[in-house]
């Protein structure tokens, strides 16, 4: 790993590149879903990441529970869940800004684990994020957000926040390969659950009528978001403390709101910017305080 923990020019514009991917995909996603059943559309995302990739990359030394469990979390629970809310229940900008609660419930997860307590600047964060929660759910009447669809995506978080503990746990340490080979046990069930709620004609129906623009965003959930998003940030989190990637994140919910503006023109009231602004302060604080006092700490008197 490198000793610098400022990201040269270079690799960060690779950061900024992986961030804005992830940011602008949830209205890749929302365009898709317009030839797509949310569970068929997630299910081929995963098909497309987990194949061809296994025959390329070594499977991670990780047990296959391990592995079925993180794809079970993040492909049925994760994205199953957000496809399925964006399908008409939410916007595609407050999408990528619920989705990024994940850090709190981590946070709860892990604390919960090692019997500690919420310390001060927890506090202050998570409540930023209620208070900005709550903003959004006194504006869902009469808006393309449901109060539904909010909760649909605090669960996918939640699930994400699992996924988390579990990757932290396996002790894998290639993560394109970890996503890709659980890839495997996140795609059949996906496929299974389209199967049961559309039937075989309307999945037939989606697959054979998609337009090449449909097939490029199903692509693109597999190519650009897992093997170019996941790969990017395993190389770089390999090259630097995870303190200087890690907050780079923090951009995907800004790319996203921008993203929603700008194609599909989702409305962007002074609520909703209020909103944002108070969720993406509680999770910087929750980044950043914690390294700004251990570098007082580490300071010379």
């Amino acid at each position: 790993m490198s000793e610098s923990t400022v990201l040269s020019p270079r690799h960060a514009l690779l950061a900024l590149a992986v961030v804005a991917v992830w940011g602008t995909n949830f209205v890749v996603i929302r365009l898709a879903l317009d030839q797509f059943p949310p569970f068929l559309l997630a299910g081929l995302r995963f098909a497309l990441a987990a194949v061809p990739g296994v025959f390329f990359l070594k499977r991670p030394q990780v047990k296959w529970s391990n592995l079925a469990a993180y794809g079970l979390l993040i492909g049925a629970g994760q994205f199953g869940l957000l496809f399925f809310a964006m399908d008409g229940r939410i916007s595609p900008g407050l999408a990528s800004l619920m989705i990024q609660t994940q850090v709190f419930f981590t946070i709860f997860l892990s604390m919960a684990r090692v019997g500690e307590r919420l310390r001060g600047f927890q506090v202050v964060a998570c409540l930023l994020a209620v208070v900005g929660i709550g903003v959004i759910m006194l504006h869902l009447h009469g808006g393309t957000t449901t109060l539904f669809g909010l909760m649909l995506v605090l669960l996918a978080a939640s699930s994400w926040a699992v996924g988390n503990i579990v990757a932290r746990e396996s002790g894998a340490r290639d993560a394109l390969a970890y996503v890709v080979w659980s890839s495997l046990f996140a795609a059949p069930p996906l496929l299974l659950v389209a199967l049961l709620r559309q039937g075989p004609a309307v999945l037939l129906h989606a697959i054979t009528h998609a337009t090449p623009a449909g097939w490029v965003a199903v692509i693109w959930q597999s190519v650009g978001n897992s093997w170019f998003g996941y790969g990017s940030w395993a190389f770089l989190l390999a090259r630097y403390p995870s303190a200087t990637v890690s907050p780079m994140a923090l951009l995907v919910p800004v790319f996203g709101m921008a993203a929603s503006v700008v194609w599909i023109g989702e409305p962007m009231p002074g609520w909703k910017l209020a909103a944002a602004g108070l969720v993406i302060a509680g999770l910087a604080i929750s980044v950043f305080y914690p390294r700004w006092r251990a570098a007082r700490q580490v300071r010379p008197a």
